[in-house]
């Protein structure tokens, strides 16, 4: 469609904000830096860290103040206030309205400002820090099976102040509200110093409030008057639905809603006050909990069922359609769980919960007979729903970047309508959405009548901004017209303040710009948005002149069109990195609670880099390289995070520009060359063991590399050597006997450095294991080494050379299709990443990746019949983050539970070891925090167990803090003793 007609014009791009100065700024940090016991951080570095959120918006901040405690907080508003300097307050960072991104001194609660009080299971009530993640509440609730009902997909990392600030909802939102709902009183700090804390308030309570006089008598008067003003208003124009999120909870002050202050400001988005603390409701949790897929032709049909499905009563009802599912497919994401939704192209899954199991399950059943006749019902066992419940949760992630499709953008992500309206707007949006040739999948909470999309506006062109800014115009139309409110859950920040005047009309709008003043009378808190906001289409992180540095690389980059500027651009700021819970991303994240040591932290520094304005110097700039120097490349976000982000590709291509031209430590010669001085330890292992187990020349190494202290050298061994007269075994097949070995298949077994030069028992046992599974078992006689350790460093030109020696002296298998097993994770990983994409055009590399495969890969493939020994002792599985990221646990779980032994895997995360990272001086109390979060407390817990550990890092970080002994998965099957 032409914009040539569009009411709209093109505003500045952020670009043009990225430069503006406060003039004050020195000032307020030399301040700040005397007066806060918290961090203060106002470098380049941090302020390109905080410059944007999950949004469209990039705003680059004035400085970063990270308080300790209250008084922190108190003496910052205080020396902001003097200098009049804007003010943000920021949680988690997943805001997607561009709300937590402003030109201000942002506060970030997350790292200290994380307390709770004991939960009083009396009142169903607990009081926390704004800075807390709600998971922390809701596990502490769990245990007097209360809960707190909001639950947004980000109930991992989002903070309760965040979700304060925003009105989250979320799942459970059908069962327990909004949090607006859940909120019994608020702390505040108001930015002229006034403290107060506000809740419900009787008639006899607003009277003795406003007679007492003073600044907290002139608020309580002034939002007397706007009560009294608006009430019949509030009542006629705010919509009647579940999720109205959009504008200033005026309704909360009306008497039959008891002159609620603190629900009046929840969703205010930190435009009024800053919140130090808050009392929360809890809920009663339902603790038998089951869940129902159904399937339908269309997710219009799907929400056209809505209603219905709500006389049932279920506890969560959320939606998603079939293009969503094409997305996750395409991402090769979650492929097994989707396997469990039923047929159809449109899906809701409803929960039902009740006081024993029995009584869930027969609601859900009685539900599932119920619905059958118009649709296809599936009802799921605890763990399928688990399953099924991340597909739903994927659905931010799964949605932006998608292979072969447009990139997909926040913006109008969240409008809610009444259920009864649900099918008749999602069929007039998506008739909009032809029109301007967009596409979205829909998901959401369908039970509640709120949609998330996101679309694949054009961002990057005049034409396209105005498309998008129009397009926003008249899908509000839609949702006014289906009595609908443009932000059900996200908040209205910058994406959606400038629509407010549509929905409610210029006597509301005044109300509410008086109702930020009684607060904020200088206008200083979070300004623009919600009230007065900018433009949608203004202050975008891309824009029409978005044009960044295009740097030449190693890597190819294919799947981000060649391009490192656009890798870069993936992170969309959800935040699944920040958790601390479950899983591997991020570890150095979960060591230190710093945003720069996340994955989403470090992918915007890089971003930053490439726009060549905040952050100079290009490759060589020294804060990016420290923003890079705790990641542990454990390779976990390139599964882990919902788009893939690939942080230790990015930082050994960073690495290997920062060092052209000069000289690096020697550590990186040290570690990155590990093959080479391993293979010439491998002639004489105990002389060189001797030597650098001597104290003085010990002392002298560890001084010269910067290792730590407390760790201990790796022991060398002699290389292994296969015992050539072991042939095929075919007594695991029947039908081989009689076979010669010269008959058996071959494999090839690979001998890498870790193995090989320090853990040769590991080569000979499965020599062993493959042997006697049948095979002829191959391996090389020359030193081969696919380079693993020089990626930490970016050592990329001698990796290349590495890999194009390990093609040449493969040429033969390669040729005949021989599988080549490799035992240690992170060779293998090499080889099915790193090799195609640091030689795309050679295509042996991809012969290579196809053909290699771990131990339990092999095994489960080319040997269906194999039986792995019976074991009686428990078995704990430590999985490397490599093997887990790139290949997977399922088949080494498979082998290990064919033993018959009781097999536990630890959800340990990263051991923290990660090569020569954990050795290193200066990492030294990272690592051992990551391994002293799940893994090692294992071991130690499981003292009769059989240990297996497949990563060498991972079985040095376990032998240097305990007393067990972990074996490979080889050392298991073969049975190997020690």
């Amino acid at each position: 469609m032409s914009t040539t007609t569009s009411p709209f014009v093109l505003l500045p791009s952020s670009h043009v904000r990225a430069s503006e100065t406060f003039p004050a700024a020195p000032q307020i940090e030399q301040e700040l830096r005397q007066k806060v016991r918290g961090e203060v951080r106002f470098d380049a570095g941090s302020r390109a860290l905080y410059a944007t959120d999950a949004s469209n918006y990039r705003h680059v901040p004035i400085g970063v103040v990270i308080p300790l405690d209250e008084d922190d907080v108190v003496a910052t508003v205080e020396i902001c206030r003097r200098y009049e300097a804007p003010l943000l307050s920021r949680g988690g960072g997943t805001s997607l309205a561009g709300q937590g991104c402003n030109f201000a001194v942002i506060l970030d609660f997350s790292k200290y400002m994380n307390k709770m009080g004991p939960v009083d299971p009396a009142s169903h009530t607990v009081h926390v820090q704004p800075g807390i993640v709600l998971d922390r509440v809701r596990e502490a609730a769990e245990k007097f099976a209360l809960t707190y009902a909001p639950d947004p997909a980000t109930h991992s990392r989002c903070t309760i102040g965040g979700m304060i600030g925003n009105n989250s909802c979320g799942v459970h939102a059908l069962m327990g509200g909004k949090t607006v709902d859940n909120i019994q009183s608020l702390d505040l700090l108001l930015y002229d110093g006034t403290r107060l804390t506000v809740g419900p308030t009787s008639d006899e309570e607003l009277a003795q409030r406003i007679a007492a006089g003073g600044r907290v008598g002139e608020i309580y008067a002034e939002l007397k008057r706007i009560r009294d003003t608006y009430a019949d208003l509030v009542r006629a124009r705010f919509p009647n639905i579940p999720r109205r999120v959009s504008g200033y909870n005026l309704d909360e002050l009306l008497p039959e809603n008891h002159f609620n202050v603190a629900r009046a400001l929840v969703g205010s988005e930190g435009t009024c006050a800053v919140i130090l603390g808050a009392t929360l409701n809890l809920v009663q949790s339902p603790q038998f909990r089951t869940l129902v897929g159904v399937g339908f032709a269309d997710v219009f049909l799907a929400a056209d069922h809505v209603p219905l499905i709500l006389t049932h009563k279920p506890i969560g009802l959320e939606g998603l359609d079939g293009l969503l599912l094409d997305s996750l497919r395409r991402k090769h994401k979650a492929l097994d769980d989707i396997a469990l939704l039923p047929e159809g192209e449109g899906f809701l899954l409803v929960e039902f919960g009740g006081a024993t199991q029995q009584e869930a399950d027969d609601r859900a059943r009685s539900f599932a007979l119920a619905i059958k006749s118009v649709a296809v019902p599936r009802i799921y066992n605890h763990e399928e729903a688990h399953r099924v419940w991340t597909v739903r949760e994927s659905g931010l992630g799964a949605t932006a970047f998608v292979p072969g499709r447009k990139t997909g953008w926040e913006g109008w992500e969240d409008a809610a309508v009444d259920p009864t309206q649900l099918g008749s707007y999602l069929r007039h949006l998506y008739a909009l959405m032809k029109e301007f040739d967009y596409h979205s999948p829909m998901y959401g909470h369908f039970g509640q009548g709120c949609v998330h999309m996101r679309l694949s506006f054009d961002l990057e062109t005049s034409e396209g901004i105005l498309k998008f800014r129009e397009f926003m115009d008249r899908a509000t139309d839609i949702a006014m017209a289906h009595g609908g409110s443009i932000s059900g859950e996200h908040g209205d920040g910058q994406a959606r303040g400038a629509l407010l005047p549509k929905m409610f009309g210029p006597e509301l709008m005044e109300a509410f710009r008086a109702f930020k003043r009684i607060w904020d009378p200088t206008g200083r808190m979070n300004p623009n948005k919600l009230i007065d906001a900018h433009e949608p289409h203004e202050d975008l992180r891309l824009g029409a002149d978005y044009k960044p540095w295009q740097p030449k690389t190693h890597f190819a980059f294919a799947e981000d069109s060649g391009s490192f500027a656009q890798a870069t651009l993936r992170c969309v700021g959800v935040g699944a990195c920040r958790k601390k819970d479950a899983g591997t991303m991020c570890p150095s994240y979960m060591a230190t609670n710093e945003e720069l040591h996340s994955t989403r932290g470090r992918a915007h520094m890089l971003w930053e880099l490439m726009q060549e304005e905040v952050l100079p110097d290009q490759w060589k700039n020294e804060q990016v390289r420290e923003a890079l120097d705790l990641c542990l490349s454990c390779k976990a976000c390139k599964s882990e995070c919902p788009v893939s982000v690939d942080m230790a590709t990015y930082k050994a291509e960073f690495l290997a520009h920062h060092y052209e031209g000069k000289s690096r430590p020697l550590a990186h010669y040290a570690f990155g060359r590990i093959d080479r001085w391993a293979q010439l330890a491998s002639y004489a292992p105990g002389l060189v063991n001797f030597i650098n187990n001597a104290p003085v020349i010990r002392s002298v190494l560890k001084s010269l590399l910067h290792i730590h202290p407390n760790r201990t050298f790796p022991r060398f061994a002699r290389a292994f050597t296969p015992d050539r007269r072991v042939a095929a075994d075919p007594r695991h097949y029947p039908e081989r006997r009689g076979s010669t070995a010269k008959e058996a298949p071959e494999v090839f077994l690979w001998a890498d450095t870790f193995n090989n030069y320090f853990h040769p028992v590991t080569m000979r046992a499965a020599h062993q294991v493959l042997t006697g599974a049948g095979f002829r078992v191959s391996t090389t006689n020359q030193h081969l080494c696919c380079g693993r350790p020089l990626y930490d460093f970016g050592m990329l030109d001698t990796a290349k050379k590495y890999l194009l020696k390990v093609l040449d002296a493969l040429t033969p298998q390669l040729a005949a299709g021989t599988p080549i097993v490799v035992l240690e994770p992170s060779c293998a990983s090499v080889f099915r990443d790193e090799l195609t994409n640091l030689l795309p055009n050679d295509p042996r590399a991809a012969k290579l990746s196809s053909q290699v495969f771990l131990l339990s890969e092999f095994l489960v493939r080319y040997a269906p019949d194999y039986k792995p020994p019976k074991i009686d002792q428990k078995i704990v599985v430590h999985g490397h983050c490599h093997h887990k990221a790139t290949m997977g646990m399922q088949d080494e779980m498979k082998l290990l539970r064919a033993t018959g032994a009781e097999v536990e895997l630890l959800d340990s995360g990263c051991c923290g070891m990660a090569g020569p990272f954990g050795f290193e001086e200066d990492k030294y109390e990272v690592s051992q925090t990551l391994g002293e979060r799940v893994l090692l407390p294992a071991v130690r817990n499981n003292t009769g167990a059989i240990i297996v550990s497949d990563g060498f890092s991972c079985c040095e970080q376990i032998t240097q803090n305990t007393t067990a002994r972990p074996k490979h998965l080889a050392e298991v099957l073969a049975q190997t003793d020690h």
